[in-house]
């Protein structure tokens, strides 16, 4: 009776749990070459796989001394809000701790769901975008992103260009006859 009971027990368990946690289908870690100042990235899933979902994670390293800023964007699209997939979450995150940078804001959702992200000062360090959802239908269904990194200017990039300014003013003062001295 015990080991019948303890069957029954662990047949309920198995099937239960399955039931009540979606299957996810995320992909495995992907790595993300910015050295050239920016990269794409996405993920498709197969037909079939309604009510999943997906957590995927791409990896990237800013390297150099200058602070980088960053901006992504990612979205799906499908024919209706009730096929394909529904972005749930954009974040940023820093390996070293995995902690959150920063999280990324809903844009639209429907049909066109579109997630944006951005962080400013990011240091030398290693990195990953996590993006995550729900397989909203069975059939096949993919979303794609865009990252970019740019040099946060120096102050004396600043200083240099508010100088330029400065001389062309003085010189278009001076051709008009009003910058007599």
């Amino acid at each position: 009776m015990k080991r019948h009971l303890m069957a029954v027990l662990v047949c309920a368990t198995t099937f239960g749990s399955s039931a009540v946690l979606a299957q996810n289908i995320g992909n495995p870690t992907q790595t993300l070459d910015l050295t050239g100042g920016s990269d794409f990235f996405g993920d498709t899933f197969a037909a079939d796989n309604g009510g999943a979902t997906f957590t995927d994670r791409f990896n990237f390293t800013v390297s150099g001394a200058q602070p980088q800023n960053l901006a992504a964007v990612v979205a799906t699209n499908s024919l209706t809000g009730a096929t394909g997939l529904g972005l749930t979450g954009l974040s940023l995150y820093d390996t070293t701790g995995s902690t959150v940078v920063t999280s990324g804001t809903s844009q639209n959702s429907g049909a066109l769901d579109v997630w944006t992200l951005t962080s400013t000062n990011l240091a030398a360090g290693s990195y990953y975008l996590q993006v995550s959802g729900n397989v909203v239908s069975d059939e096949s269904a993919s979303f794609g992103g865009a990252v970019s990194l740019v040099p946060v200017p120096e102050p004396e990039t600043y200083g240099m260009m508010l100088g330029g300014l400065g001389i062309l003013a003085w010189l278009a003062r001076r051709r008009r006859g009003g910058g007599r001295i």
